[in-house]
């Protein structure tokens, strides 16, 4: 029994919308490891899958005695947070390990009223923008990484660091502190860092004539394999994402932007300005007719890309009809899931798939390989933005928990990495290594993770601007390098406050 089953009790369970914690539904909950051991510091000149492995569970920690240093365990107060937590789609671990957190933060807090509210990804941004105008918003939010900048640069958000809950900035990636970054100032803690891989079919390979055991290498690669797939299989070969206004889109499609040598700015670069625009360079370009190639040439991705997000791609890949996509660890668990869900002959086909399911490292460019560096960071709203008024203390008490080694690891299971650097020592770390297979591989992938522009424009280049790019190509609406120019203008546009 691994710990995280071993913390399975009779329960509450906290429904999709808002909630309520409170300390009577959880009396007496075990809170993990008491003792801290002294802990090296983690050298990430080292970073790969063998120095991960070597360091996890390592060291333990005391969540409740390091938060209680920040604010005191008998604080009275109420704390109110929106943030993006287990959808219906996601395994039942990440459910799990949600309801454990809100039961260890009240048993650790128990006169901190929780009020969260659990909201759907592609909303939370355009209903945090509604609410702030109207004085309505949560003291504490957690945002994708690309949202918290837009809110600091208008005044929403209260200066936030790690030193304010407890940590060092030393103790969170260097991309991530930067994504929480904006004109000197710091506005939010990293709870989480999200690098994907490549996954695919090795069944599908090997009926194809393709290596069951190598995933395509570049991504010139990917536009081949897709198409020999098709015309040998009659089957997708990639599964492409161009839906507009939602963030699978930029998460999939910027690597290879930045593979072929392009930029929506200049956020590739070691030292980015952010003052000139690259939507219009070669390298996008070559990206975008990358992706034309598999829709309108070969059609060889699946005809809904253009309506589809990641998980429209799931149901196709589990009944053995989508050879290869870009997702994060946590799809081998979904697909464990579906699988277990089918029946009759759907069941033996999705067993196979399973299988045959096959992480690798996302494909090179010309330039690079490249991944985004997501993930989603926290941060506090300013007190006259907040329904009912800020309690500064408990939304530190809050973040503090949810910051910390054991929970950003938790939290994390097996949708992504954790936030807190030293979440990789822990206990739970090692645990995933052990029974989350392929986690090493999409790990592996965070020296290469290139953060979104950190300006507050980025939400509206990634999910708006992007996606456009890419729809107006892909329909036919516009030439490839028309579509990409006119990508580079809007943002342009956008930059010059028009």
């Amino acid at each position: 029994m691994t710990r995280l089953q071993g913390l399975e009790r009779k329960r509450r369970r906290l429904p999709q919308g808002a909630v309520v914690v409170r300390a009577s539904v959880i009396a007496g909950l075990a809170l993990g490891p008491v003792a801290a051991s002294a802990q090296e510091a983690i050298d990430l000149s080292k970073w790969s899958p063998e120095y991960v492995r070597s360091i996890a569970g390592t060291a333990t920690f005391d969540t409740a005695a390091e938060c209680a240093k920040v604010v005191p365990l008998d604080y009275s107060g109420r704390v109110s947070i929106w943030y993006t937590g287990p959808a219906e789609a996601d395994p039942e671990i990440s459910h799990r390990v949600d309801r454990e957190f809100w039961e260890a933060f009240q048993a650790t807090y128990p006169n901190i009223t929780v009020e969260a509210q659990n909201i759907v990804y592609n909303e939370l941004l355009d209903k945090l923008r509604t609410a702030l105008l109207g004085n309505a918003g949560p003291m504490v939010v957690r945002l994708q990484i690309l949202g918290g900048v837009e809110f600091g640069a208008k005044g929403y958000m209260e200066e936030l660091a790690p030193e304010d809950v407890g940590y060092s900035t030393a103790d969170f990636w260097p991309g991530a502190m930067k994504s929480v970054t904006y004109d000197g100032k710091t506005y939010g803690v990293p709870t989480n860092n999200e690098t994907m891989a490549f996954i695919y079919n090795a069944k599908i390979f090997e009926e194809a004539g393709l290596d069951p055991e190598q995933p395509p290498a570049t991504w010139d690669d990917v536009v081949a394999y897709s198409k020999t797939i098709k015309d040998k299989l009659g089957i997708a070969g990639y599964g492409l994402v161009a839906k507009q206004n939602a963030g699978n889109t930029p998460f999939r499609f910027m690597p290879q932007i930045w593979a072929f040598g392009g930029a929506a700015l200049d956020e590739n670069s070691d030292n980015p300005t952010y003052d000139t625009v690259g939507l219009d360079s070669e390298g996008a370009k070559a990206a975008l007719q990358s992706a034309y190639d598999m829709y309108v040439r070969d059609q060889s991705v699946p005809v809904s890309a253009l309506t589809n997000t990641q998980a429209e791609n799931q149901a196709p890949f589990i009944s053995g009809q989508l050879a290869m996509m870009i997702a994060h660890p946590s799809e081998y668990a979904k697909m464990v899931d579906l699988a277990s869900q089918a029946t009759g002959a759907d069941k033996a086909v999705a067993d196979e798939v399973v299988a045959n399911m096959r992480y690798g490292l996302i494909p090179e460019g010309p330039d690079r390989r490249a991944v985004v560096f997501g993930g989603s960071n926290i941060h506090i709203v300013k007190d006259e933005y907040v329904d009912g008024g800020l309690d500064k203390e408990a939304a530190k008490a809050l973040i503090c928990f949810w910051t910390s080694p054991e929970w950003s690891t938790k939290l994390s299971w097996v949708s992504s990495n954790p936030g807190n650097l030293k979440g990789f020592q822990t206990e739970w770390m090692k645990e995933r290594l052990d029974t989350i297979r392929f986690l090493d591989v999409t790990t592996s992938m965070l020296p290469n993770g290139i953060p979104f522009p950190v300006v507050p424009e980025a939400p509206e280049i990634m999910n708006i601007i992007v996606p456009d790019m890419l729809q107006n190509a892909l329909t036919g609406k516009m030439s490839v390098d028309e579509a990409a120019e006119t990508a580079a203008q809007q943002v342009q546009a956008l930059m010059n406050g028009m």
